[in-house]
Parts: C-alpha cells; sequence; structure tokens
C-alpha cells in the first residue's frame, strides 16, 4: 500500500470496455506523478491509500481490471512531515513545571 495525494481529476473520454464508468485520478507519490482508479470518491487535496497490482485490480471490482493503481481509503488526518515537524512557537508545549520547592 502507499499513501498518496490527489492532485486533480482525469478526463478521458474515449476508452476501452470496462474502463469506461470508472472515475480516474492523477495522485501524487512523492515527486512522482500517477493515474489510480477512485473507488472511494476523492477530491482534490485529499490524502489517500492506494493498492497496486493484483490488489489494485481487485479493489477497482475485478481480477481482469486492468488497474495497477486503485484508490480504497481516504485518510481522515495526515499530517505532512513538514507540518509535524515544524510548529510554531504557540502550538509547542511548553516547558514541564518545576516541582513546588518547600518553605523553610
Amino acid at each position: 500500500m502507499k499513501i498518496c495525494q490527489i492532485e486533480r481529476p482525469l478526463v478521458a473520454t474515449n476508452r476501452i470496455p470496462g474502463l469506461e464508468h470508472k472515475h480516474l485520478q492523477v495522485v501524487r507519490d512523492g515527486s512522482s506523478s500517477l493515474v489510480a482508479v477512485d473507488a472511494v470518491g476523492c477530491i482534490p487535496g485529499d490524502w489517500v491509500i492506494c493498492v497496486g497490482s493484483s490488489a489494485a485490480r481487485e479493489a477497482a471490482g475485478s481480477k481482469e481490471y486492468p488497474s495497477d493503481l486503485t484508490i480504497v481509503g481516504i485518510i481522515d488526518h495526515w499530517p505532512p512531515k513538514e507540518s509535524s515537524q515544524q510548529q510554531s512557537p504557540e502550538k509547542q508545549s511548553p516547558p514541564p513545571e518545576s516541582p513546588p520547592q518547600e518553605s523553610e
């Protein structure tokens, strides 16, 4: 499985039989753009789980289906690595409080 981000829908009006009613999306996998069958109904910007090989064909509906990448889930919360590592000072946790000192 791969985690990818939806870039945009792909419109292809002339397709082989069996592929005519499937939605296609352009997904970004690192620096590569790939085409995936959308089995779940994604929108641009969504982070998704994709499967490849025979799992992609089965997820698209049939082992004979001509897909090598199918979107099988939308991720509810996925902070990219850059976002999770670069928090602003307001969002960082305050330092732990020091224990109370005993008075003499």
